[in-house]
């Protein structure tokens, strides 16, 4: 019996651990079974519209039923706020970032994509969410890390160097002709694929920033939001397509590949993933959920290498060692900021109940608002 306790307790510890290595290995799915759709012929353009179609059937009804009344009125300027969101996700972000893939290859697009984090932190900065001191060791460390963040970028897009042969790879590459869409990293493509990625991930840390903001009045409605963001983006890809694609051909979907990719991506990486990665951030918090995000691209390489005969260059693996220091930079010092923060409130609170207690017959001016938020703390505390 006591066996059982001790398992069940190392189980209960361990769920984030699982739940984040096995959405990384979901994502690491979406990228190599869309780079094989892409590399059939599938329109990048008409991806996006399936892939957030389906992801609105999979999220709306769990929004509809768990959060009636947690959802804000709609007014104007929320709608503008959807609006922008999901030209920045589903449309910009996503196009270019499958573009991106369809160009380069998963492992080098997964690699780019963990600038997030780094670009993340610049937008704040700019638009004053952040505070850029740079007296603090703190403060140091994420600019430092930023910069070496957008060196290792830089590095893998204009750097290639010598093959570097794997052991499970000696055998594959001598059949990669026969594996459709293979791409050449020294022609044109490749680089313009490298500044689609790029981009992708700018307009997804804008997103990032946006959505804090929109966050404060959607607290209790996150799948409500994202099922909206999702709604308004496919009706957005709908008009981008039949702008970019003018062949009704492109539309046709059958029991195949094609199909397998647009609901994959939008019910395992836009429906579980998000709950899934809600419930290990609500628990451990956003720097434990993106500590992560590194071994998407590990077991990317390995599924690349034997999927798609994908080949590691030297470059590319020191752009993404760069890419990989400067995200735990840059995380690690979010980490310290936060921890910090709640010191500094948790030491900050026993006076202010001090002063509240000593206080007398002053305890009757205080509003009962005020006590309320002050005894939730000290619970917390």
């Amino acid at each position: 019996m006591e066996s059982q306790g001790v398992c069940a307790k190392l189980f209960l510890k361990s769920k984030p651990y699982i739940a984040m290595v096995s959405l990384q290995f979901g994502y690491a799915g979406m990228n190599i079974i869309t780079k094989v759709s892409l590399n059939h012929g599938m329109s990048h353009y008409v991806l996006v519209v399936y892939r957030h179609a389906f992801a609105t059937l999979s999220i709306a009804p769990f929004a509809l039923f768990f959060e009636r009344k947690g959802r804000p009125k709609m007014t104007f300027k929320i709608f503008m706020q959807i609006f922008v969101l999901a030209l920045l996700g589903p449309v910009i972000d996503q196009n270019f970032y499958y573009a991106g893939l369809k160009y380069t290859s998963p492992t080098f697009s997964c690699a780019m994509s963990n600038m997030l984090p780094a670009m993340t932190f610049a937008m704040a900065v700019v638009f004053r969410m952040e505070k850029l001191d740079l007296k603090k060791a703190i403060c140091q460390v994420k600019l430092v890390g930023t910069i070496v963040t957008v060196a290792g970028a830089m590095l893998m897009t204009l750097y290639k160097g010598p093959i570097v042969e794997m052991i499970w790879t000696k055998y594959i590459h001598a059949h990669e002709a026969n594996v459709p869409g293979a791409v050449d990293p020294t022609g044109k493509d490749w680089f313009k694929g490298s500044i689609f990625v790029i981009i992708a991930t700018l307009a997804w840390a804008s997103l990032f920033i946006l959505q804090a903001e929109a966050l404060k009045k959607w607290s209790s409605a996150h799948m409500s939001l994202s099922s909206l963001i999702c709604f308004v983006g496919t009706l957005q890809a709908i008009v981008v397509t039949f702008v970019m694609e003018r062949k009704i051909s492109v539309w046709s979907i059958g029991w195949d590949m094609n199909l397998l990719a647009a609901a994959y991506a939008g019910i395992v990486t836009s429906g579980v993933a998000y709950y899934v990665q809600g419930l290990v951030i609500h628990e451990r918090g956003p720097v434990f959920a993106s500590a992560f995000s590194p071994l998407m691209m590990i077991i990317v390489a390995i599924m690349g290498s034997f999927i798609l005969s994908e080949k590691i260059y030297l470059g590319g693996i020191l752009g993404a060692i760069l890419i990989v220091a400067g995200l735990y930079s840059v995380l690690w010092g979010k980490y310290k900021e936060n921890k910090e923060t709640k010191e500094r409130e948790s030491l900050e609170l026993p006076v202010a109940m001090k002063s509240i207690e000593g206080n007398g017959k002053g305890m009757d001016i205080i509003a009962s608002n005020d006590i309320i938020v002050l005894e939730k703390d000290a619970q917390k505390a």
